[in-house]
């Protein structure tokens, strides 16, 4: 009996950047068609609940194993799997490994892959490079939050970390801004903010200030993204809130309760935070287990409490769905919550993948051969 030969193709990051994985404006209406899609409910991801961030490997903090990796800052080996519907009807995974001590070796934290495969067959369509992948369909979430969530007449945006991810951010932020008026940038380093200050102005012909205090950043945005590593978490005061803005989430910060408690909450997919909660728990130490990586774990914690109801959280996919309210008033203040969603792996990788087969991008591997089965 002979099989049918399975192809597929290989995308370099060079290839990934020809076919226009950096793409800000064409990134950001994939990830509004993909919670368009969420909001219907045309996905899969992994778990029995179908809504789970991906399988992570818990490593211990010790072991007796001199090479068994040690739990760390930023220290994963993840797989995160998903379908998507609509008109992509693909399943894809996310592959990664994370060490922040890989900066010392000349790499980045977190080196990843994504691979796409046939939903009916699952054979595999691409293997793609996807650090650049994932930076950009994260920073273009807020972007669709901004598009759907920023207080009418918003001009100025507040940055908050200045690395790989908030550059994404800043970039679909300022496309998807209600109207273009300064750009104010905050970092620990003075000079990646001096530097991505004068990348906006030339890309952008904005307004930029850098602002040496945090507090100011904050308060004069009418949109704020926060997205910076490092082993401290940024520590941030609801009174620093400008009224009617929105303050969206890419990673970790410090706040007390009442920075949650008392503000209007937004995920991209409440159901994945609720997911995590549960994955939290089944952990022998408990929900603390989720406290250095999960971004929403303080939110997740006054759920768990009680302190918070169901009724308190709103997916973003909802919202475009019509089956949520969006921004209810001018004065409202929005806390989105982003924690990174498979999905969007799968819609961007596969909307670069169809760019690199009609520009002839790439390198066909061949996975067998048209030849008898044993």
């Amino acid at each position: 009996m002979e099989r049918e030969p399975v192809d597929f193709l290989f995308l370099s990051e060079q290839d990934m950047i020809k076919a226009g994985v950096l793409d800000t404006p064409r990134c950001l209406d994939v990830m509004e068609e993909t919670f368009r899609l969420l909001g219907k409910g045309d996905y899969v991801m992994g778990g029995p609940n179908g809504n789970s961030h991906g399988s992570l490997l818990w490593f211990p903090v010790s072991s007796p194993f001199p090479n068994l990796p040690k739990a760390g800052p930023d220290r994963r080996y993840m797989a995160m799997p998903a379908y998507l519907g609509g008109r992509f009807n693909v399943c894809g995974v996310k592959w990664y490994g994370s060490n922040i001590e890989n900066v010392k070796k000349g790499l980045p934290r977190s080196i990843l892959l994504v691979c796409l495969n046939d939903a009916d067959t699952g054979a595999p369509l691409a293997i793609m490079s996807a650090n650049l992948l994932s930076a950009m369909r994260t920073g273009c979430v807020p972007g669709v939050a901004a598009r759907y969530l920023a207080r009418p007449g918003a001009d100025t945006l507040g940055i908050v970390g200045c690395g790989v991810i908030n550059r994404a951010c800043a970039k679909a932020m300022i496309h998807a801004m209600p109207r273009r008026g300064k750009v104010i940038l905050y970092d620990i380093f003075v000079d990646n903010a001096r530097r991505m200050a004068d990348e906006i102005e030339k890309e952008f012909g904005i307004a930029t200030e850098v602002c040496g205090k945090l507090d100011e950043t904050i308060a004069a945005s009418d949109m704020v993204s926060i997205a910076a590593s490092g082993a401290t978490p940024v520590r941030v005061e609801k009174n620093w809130l400008k009224k009617g803005s929105l303050f969206t989430v890419s990673g970790h910060i410090e706040v007390n309760d009442d920075f949650y408690l008392e503000n209007r909450l937004v995920f991209d997919l409440w159901k994945m935070h609720e997911a995590w909660l549960e994955e939290g728990l089944a952990h022998e130490k408990g929900i603390t287990s989720i406290s250095n990586w999960v971004p929403s774990y303080q939110i997740l914690k006054l759920f768990h409490d009680g302190r918070l109801g169901r009724e308190d959280m709103t997916s973003l996919g909802d919202i475009l769905a019509g089956k949520a309210e969006g921004r209810k008033n001018p004065d409202e203040i929005i806390i989105f919550s982003a924690g990174g969603l498979p999905v969007e792996d799968v819609s961007w990788g596969f909307s670069i993948c169809e760019e690199a087969r009609s520009k002839g991008l790439g390198q066909k591997l061949s996975l067998w051969d048209k030849v008898s089965q044993v």
